[in-house]
């Protein structure tokens, strides 16, 4: 259940400045979570502001996904500088695994991979952060797995606070991060823009209720505060405000931005073709509607069912990719199964499919056409990987060693 939005007599500037001064009043250890981009810009100037007044010291978490606007690090690294004296900066460069939605042979790519360290698109920074910085990280984690493990590794046995800038205009599932009601007895005093996430690790939201207007008057008001300006140029390319934003380009929804290099970043674009599998026809394609990307409304050939040609579709992918597709999809019918769908139906009533209450071939078509890897189009989730895996393994070989130790130091006793 969500809650209902409740407007104050108070502006978005102001209470965003009380939440900070709550978190430095409730937490010793505090951290951003910062990317460059214009929301994590504005949060970081003002809790720096916060900290610089009370004489603390916070930590800085970037996650660099190598495949960068080098606007982007340009401002990173003024961000550093300006700040340099009050943070704890850690630049992480890891090999981590990445969505890649641009192609079915290969779903995903790893960022700093070493086996591929000639195609890199960038060398990595001096003095960054790597995988024998973190005794619990292993290449090839997902950024889901590698962020709360990384916040929990940071408070080191006491309560932390990771400032998280995330709007909830810009999504359900952002919106849900604040709205939903059953947090109880997972946040601090109460404070919905505040989430328990580890043991001993909160997210803390200090302006999920800004509007990207917000922002940017934000950075009018304070001109000698940097900001991005990559977004200057994703303005004078005439992108919509709502739909600048920064991010690794290939995911399943960041893809439609790719584009974008080939104008605002040339050298950094010819980089990213040889970089990733996919990522020229990717840009060339992704803005047309029907077949050709699965968007809005999808048309089956002639003398085929939708049925057909899903089993169609299949037989084109590569045999690794059919697989994983064919799996998923016997999962989604044997769930529609189970609530009394003795048949799957070749279609549906559009908006049933749309809200995902009814199933359908057709809706398996779109997702191949998507090319939805892990079936989010059918209400399916990305499972943990194989990464995340051997370190819940490897912690649970170190905790039952621990307790063997103890176990055999009482009997001695």
């Amino acid at each position: 259940m969500l809650g209902i939005k409740k407007y104050r007599d108070e502006n978005v500037f102001d209470a965003t400045k009380k939440r900070i001064e709550i978190v430095f009043d409730k937490f010793e250890r505090i951290y951003i979570a910062f990317s460059g981009g214009k929301d994590s810009t504005v949060a970081m100037h003002m809790i720096m502001e916060e900290a610089i007044k009370r004489g603390r010291k916070v930590a800085v978490l970037y996650i660099d996904f190598e495949a960068q606007y080098k606007d982007t690090i340009d401002h990173m690294e003024r961000m550093v500088a300006l700040y340099r004296d009050h943070i704890d900066m850690h630049w992480v460069c890891v090999p981590m695994r990445l969505r890649n939605a641009l192609t079915n042979y290969e779903p995903q790519w790893i960022c700093w991979d070493e086996d591929k360290k000639d195609l890199w698109i960038r060398d990595k920074p001096l003095n960054c952060k790597g995988v024998s910085d973190y005794p619990w990280c292993l290449p090839g984690m997902e950024f889901e797995e590698f962020v709360p493990l990384w916040g929990e590794w940071y408070s080191q046995g006491r309560a932390s606070a990771g400032f998280i800038a995330i709007r909830a205009d810009e999504s359900l599932h952002r919106y849900c991060a604040i709205a939903t009601w059953d947090k109880v007895g997972l946040m601090v005093d109460n404070y919905r823009w505040t989430t328990k996430v580890t043991k001993h690790s909160y997210n803390i939201y200090p302006i999920y209720d800004w509007k990207t207007e917000d922002i940017w008057r934000y950075h009018a008001k304070y001109p000698d505060k940097p900001h991005n300006p990559i977004y200057d140029k994703m303005q004078m390319a005439g992108v919509k405000l709502s739909q600048q934003r920064l991010c690794q380009p290939f995911g399943d929804d960041q893809r439609r931005g790719l584009w974008l290099y080939h104008i605002l970043e040339p050298e950094t674009w010819y980089k990213l073709i040889a970089r990733v599998n996919g990522a020229n026809s990717g840009a060339i394609y992704i803005q047309e509607n029907g077949n050709m990307t699965g968007y809005n409304k999808i048309t089956k050939p002639e003398n085929h069912t939708w049925r057909s040609f899903c089993n169609l579709l299949l037989k084109t992918m590569p045999p690794k990719t059919r697989e994983h597709y064919t799996f998923r999809f016997r999962k989604f019918i044997s769930g529609w199964h189970d609530r009394g769908y003795i048949e799957i139906p070749d279609e549906a009533p559009i908006e049933l499919e749309n809200k995902q209450w009814a199933p359908s071939w057709r809706r398996m078509c779109k997702t191949l056409l998507r090319n939805d890897y892990w079936c989010k189009g059918l209400g399916q989730t990305q499972p943990k990987s194989e990464a995340y895996i051997r370190f819940r393994t490897i912690m649970h070989e170190k905790n039952l060693k621990m307790s063997e130790m103890q176990y055999a130091l009482e009997e001695e006793a």
